[in-house]
């Protein structure tokens, strides 16, 4: 593991995903986010360092509370996730832990939308799908508000979608065509 993107090491960790998305919609302190997740300060402040370390968060704000300094920080706005084809692997199962969690919290009765999916389409169709998907996604984030905020309910979303590799072609190649 000491050769992975120092990046891709702290998104494969399930609490700092959890900060990220709550830092998306606003700036938050180690105090707030530790409240938030039900973690230690010192928990939360440890894993703000590590995003901080590789960009994934910037200071937004200092403010003075409560006779101390308080730092907010903010989850740099881009895509991340996407950039990161060498650990998928990784990334998945973080997502899968992560997913795992928020299914327990889902909202009895409450409507949403699973898919799973192996399907076989034309490029062009792959590339607009792409593209709606992340759309979509930007769609979300540009509404998130901050965490409890009046008149919003809190909402989870995983998705991986991307090409996969024909394992039938390689099951039928000669080992040196591979």
């Amino acid at each position: 593991m000491t050769d992975t993107d120092p990046v891709l090491r702290a998104l494969a960790h399930p609490l700092r995903l959890r900060m990220l998305s709550l830092m998306w919609p606003g700036p938050m302190s180690a105090a707030e986010l530790a409240r938030e997740l039900d973690v230690s300060h010192a928990l939360a402040s440890q894993h703000l360092r590590r995003l901080d370390a590789v960009g994934l968060v910037e200071l937004a704000e200092e403010r003075t509370r409560r006779g101390g300094r308080e730092r907010r920080y903010r989850t740099v706005q881009g895509t991340p996730l996407s950039d990161q084809q060498d650990g998928t692997p990784m990334l998945a199962e973080t997502m899968a832990h992560t997913l795992r969690e928020r299914a327990r919290r889902r909202e009895t009765g409450s409507e949403g939308v699973t898919v799973d999916a192996e399907l076989w389409v034309d490029p062009r169709t792959w590339q607009t799908v792409r593209h709606r998907l992340a759309e979509l996604a930007a769609e979300l984030h540009a509404a998130a508000r901050p965490p409890h905020a009046p008149g919003t309910i809190p909402l989870g979303v995983s998705m991986m979608a991307f090409p996969l590799r024909d394992v039938t072609i390689e099951r039928n190649d000669p080992p040196g065509e591979r």
